[in-house]
């Protein structure tokens, strides 16, 4: 018995489209836009998984090492990824905190979190009372996850700043860099509609 068509709703131009079974190595992406609607893909729980288990180590060490440091007139500032929010705290900018904190620290911790809560018992093949809320909640933390932004940011300011003082980037800039990929291809491997294929043959 062949197994029917799902019907797939492509998230940029909200076209329904029915899309057969693939085989492993297919990909099957909207008529009308182009937009990737899903993809067979050999192994990308396992692959999400290992890419999230090397971002949230590369995430500890750019938390625990100065991240850069600026040299100027005989002075020294050395600046790391939780001193700076809580310098801008204390400075009056709890919204600059908030948004130094949340988007590039707190997000996506909780999304690596998530990761590991959904993959772990799906490659088990292990029923999860979780897999249902934990799924809704990463997707809707996606786009409020501003990592790449963020590294694309300090590059930025960095040429700027490099005129005006000497620029020392420490072991948490590069640590969140490779943080950066790890974590957009522990994204980029997660399937949508397998994943959720998934969770609906381990949920109680």
């Amino acid at each position: 018995m062949k197994t029917p068509p799902a019907r797939i709703g492509c998230v940029e131009c909200d076209l329904l489209v029915s899309v057969a079974p693939l085989a492993e190595g297919e990909r099957a992406k909207c008529p009308r836009c182009g937009h990737l609607l899903t993809a067979n893909t050999r192994d990308g729980f396992t692959r999400s998984l290992a890419f999230a288990l090397a971002a949230a180590m590369l995430l500890a060490v750019a938390m625990a090492f100065p991240f850069l440091s600026l040299q100027a007139s005989g002075l020294e500032q050395v600046m790391t990824l939780p001193g700076s929010a809580y310098q801008l705290w204390q400075g009056g900018y709890p919204a600059i905190a908030f948004l130094v904190m949340v988007p590039i620290i707190a997000i996506p911790s909780f999304m690596i979190a998530a990761l590991f809560a959904l993959l772990v018992p799906i490659r088990a093949g292990r029923r999860a009372s979780w897999l249902v809320p934990t799924g809704r909640v990463l997707f809707f933390l996606n786009p409020w996850s501003m990592v790449e932004v963020f590294v694309i940011g300090v590059i930025v300011s960095l040429v700027k700043i490099g005129h005006m003082a000497h620029v020392i980037l420490g072991i948490s800039f590069w640590a969140y860099v490779a943080f950066a990929l790890c974590f957009t291809a522990a994204l980029t491997n997660l399937d949508r509609v397998r994943l959720w294929e998934r969770i609906e043959e381990l949920s109680p």
